[in-house]
């Protein structure tokens, strides 16, 4: 059932969401290798990162990049586990021989991971699947009051239209340079700790040197401002 759900996503994903009157679509971008390296985000396209109402998926982009999720385990199997979010979106994690594990900041093992405990997810995302390179078992949220602001999918409901904090001046979508590694971990890390319930599914530099982490799997926020020392500062 998951991958049809993923096939579906991703057929559904050429389509731009119209919010307020302007078009709100995300565009296409290929992430790169190695530690806190980027590659320059592709030009607007038909591509969205965004959830089309009533889709009842996340949409794809033209490529995997370093993200992430936090969330309950569900269900353990041989290969992974699956992961339910607080927003109440599912996130199949694989795992492999050079996935990493932390349990109370301890090194850990795989079986660290069993039904019921949390877990924040960092590796490659690709659209609502993500290979693993690192797990940390009962990470916790900051208890930071925006996690309450998170608006989760709804079939049919159109995405929420506001901003909090502080938006990078100029910021277009598009704009920047994707990142990965460390510097993607944690930026990947203060938005799940702000904005808990999505799924990261890239993290872009921005020209100011802050960084824009996109989040898909809820109606609201899809873009996570963070500044150079990893600090949520706004959202939209």
């Amino acid at each position: 059932m998951f991958s049809r759900r993923l096939t579906r996503s991703i057929a559904i994903g050429a389509t731009a969401i119209a919010i307020g009157g302007g078009a709100y679509g995300i565009v296409s971008a290929t992430a790169s290798t190695g530690s806190g390296t980027a590659t320059t985000a592709a030009p607007p396209s038909a591509t969205s990162g965004q959830r089309v109402p009533g889709s009842g998926g996340s949409n794809a982009r033209s490529g995997p990049a370093a993200g992430g999720s936090l969330g309950k385990v569900s269900s353990v199997s041989a290969s992974g586990f699956e992961l339910l979010t607080s927003a109440g979106e599912k996130v199949m994690v694989k795992e492999t021989p050079s996935t990493t594990y932390e349990k109370a900041t301890k090194s850990a093992s795989a079986s660290a991971v069993t039904k019921g405990k949390t877990a924040l997810v960092l590796g490659t995302t690709d659209s609502t699947t993500i290979t693993a390179t690192q797990v940390i078992v009962q990470a916790t949220t900051s208890g930071s009051k925006t996690a309450s602001q998170v608006v989760a999918f709804q079939r049919g409901a159109p995405s929420t239209s506001k901003q909090v904090g502080q938006i990078p001046a100029n910021y277009k979508q598009g704009s920047g340079t994707i990142v990965s590694g460390t510097t993607a971990n944690k930026a990947t890390k203060a938005a799940l700790a702000a904005y808990p319930g999505g799924v990261v599914d890239r993290v872009v530099k921005l020209s100011n040197g802050e960084y824009e982490v996109h989040n898909i799997g809820v109606n609201w926020p899809h873009h996570i401002f963070v500044n150079q020392n990893f600090k949520v500062v706004g959202a939209d």
